[in-house]
């Protein structure tokens, strides 16, 4: 299966050998957002959630997820993350939040799922401090916009 790196030459899926991959340093930030209805925004931004602070904790469920990735994606690297980040954004154009979350490593492999797991585990935590009052929340864009380190080298969205 050219190009798809998970399969074996059989077509089986399989955890790819990094053993011969350099050491070196890596990042990956990976965005997504939330859109929600405004009674809603207004909640969160003014910290009026019954559950609490819901952009302090979706921060740090991001970040726990973060490290939690290879135990959610099953051919996942488990790796040493050096730095896991979550901002969340209001955004009153949307309006919701804007999420962007940034890992590091140092290793033979990249971080780019971590990012987009502590970017959506992030969202998914805001849905879930705020279903009570808004189940049409929406959250879309999840998306690598920037991967550096490693032999492909710098990638950025456009």
């Amino acid at each position: 299966m050219s190009g798809l790196t998970h399969f074996d030459d059989k077509g089986d899926a399989h955890m790819v050998d990094v053993s011969d991959k350099a050491v070196t340093a890596r990042v990956a930030t990976a965005a997504c957002h939330i859109s929600m209805a405004r009674e809603t925004y207004d909640i969160i931004a003014e910290g009026r959630a019954k559950k609490g602070d819901v952009i302090a904790v979706a921060r740090l469920a991001g970040i726990m997820g973060a490290k939690r990735t290879s135990d959610l994606i099953p051919l996942c690297h488990p790796l040493p993350i050096s730095k896991a980040s979550v901002d969340l954004t209001l955004d009153p154009d949307l309006p919701g939040l804007q999420i962007a979350a940034t890992v590091k490593t140092t290793g033979q492999t990249g971080v780019e799922m971590e990012a987009l797991t502590a970017a959506g585990v992030a969202a998914l935590t805001v849905y879930d401090m705020a279903k009570a009052v808004d189940r049409a929340m929406e959250i879309g864009g999840l998306r690598v916009v920037l991967k550096d380190g490693g032999k492909s080298g710098r990638y950025e969205a456009i």
